[in-house]
């Protein structure tokens, strides 16, 4: 069966973004090239996209896109967006008009088999671009102490039982190294109470989310992309974030916020964006995603008074 990705508000993100034909726009997480299309299809032949992923399939994904069709000068690149700053110096660009980073992650990793889900059998890797190039998740659960492991599935996955969790993966592994997805969801579930285990969610998603966050750095790629994006965003500019869970965003929170009392912008709403119940019922995975929009302002006396009309909201 063909692999269907939804593209999470993605008529919310056309329209706080406000595409120009002559922007210049970066599409930091290509994915299942959704946001990628449209994005491209507002821009003219005078406009620049620039599409960036870890994933080289997302790449190829955006290649097809773009193949055999007129529009604006088109960058590829396989990388993560943390490495934001380097791609545009790369590539000559000076400033960005606007950009949008979908933090969520594309339907297609489901059947990559790298290890992002526990539902079917796969290595352990759970990384976006090839397991060779760095630590994968097995390399993780199988050298980290008991604390760091916990402190992971705490920090990370905010999961209650991340202590009996770590102790029950350590155990497993004097036995034989965890290597698989299945004997990962195993060790999870035998650390946690028998209740919990019969809930609606399973017993390992937690555990799962806070490893791919772990093993990719995506908190600390998402403050340096975020931070090379508002470096180089032009007056006017914008950056949509599409975040789905609370540590991320409260990152983004915290950094909008932080460039609005720098007097740098304001936000575009005042509390985040979030998808409609039609848009729920039709794609469940998107009912935890917030979108926050952040523009930079023109002059200083529109930044004195974005400063005054959004502090309150920023508190």
């Amino acid at each position: 069966m063909e692999q269907v990705h939804e593209s999470v508000l993605l008529t919310e993100c056309l329209e706080t973004l406000d595409i120009q034909p002559d922007d210049v726009v970066v599409d930091g997480t290509i994915g299942g090239a959704g946001h990628f299309r449209e994005l491209r299809s507002r821009l003219g032949a005078e406009g620049t996209l620039i599409g960036i992923d870890a994933d080289e399939d997302a790449i190829g994904r955006a290649a097809q896109v773009v193949s055999n069709a007129e529009g604006p000068r088109t960058i590829l690149a396989h990388n993560n967006f943390r490495n934001l700053e380097a791609i545009l110096e790369h590539e000559g660009i000076e400033s960005i008009d606007k950009a949008l980073f979908d933090l969520g992650w594309s339907s297609f990793h489901l059947s990559a088999g790298r290890g992002f889900s526990f539902k079917t059998e796969e290595p352990l890797y759970m990384t976006y671009g090839s397991p060779e190039e760095g630590k994968t998740a097995a390399d993780l659960v199988n050298s980290a102490t008991e604390e760091e492991l916990a402190d992971i599935i705490f920090t990370y996955g905010e999961e209650r039982f991340a202590r009996g969790i770590a102790r029950s993966i350590v155990l497993t592994r004097k036995n034989s190294p965890i290597l698989t997805t299945s004997e990962l969801a195993e060790a999870v579930t035998a650390g946690t109470p028998g209740w919990y285990q019969h809930r609606r969610l399973h017993p390992a998603t937690k555990t799962f989310q806070a490893l791919r966050i772990a093993v990719n750095d995506e908190l600390g790629a998402l403050r340096a992309g975020l931070t090379g994006a508002l470096t180089h965003l032009a007056p006017g500019g914008r950056i949509a974030v599409i975040t789905f869970h609370s540590i991320e965003d409260r990152i983004v929170k915290g950094m909008f916020r932080d460039a609005v009392y720098q007097g740098t912008g304001k936000l575009v709403n005042k509390k985040p964006l979030v998808p409609s119940t039609a848009e729920m019922t039709k794609n469940p995975r998107s009912r935890s995603a917030k979108l926050r929009v952040f523009e930079r302002c023109n002059g200083q006396i529109e930044c004195t008074e974005a400063f005054d009309r959004s502090a309150l909201s920023l508190a």
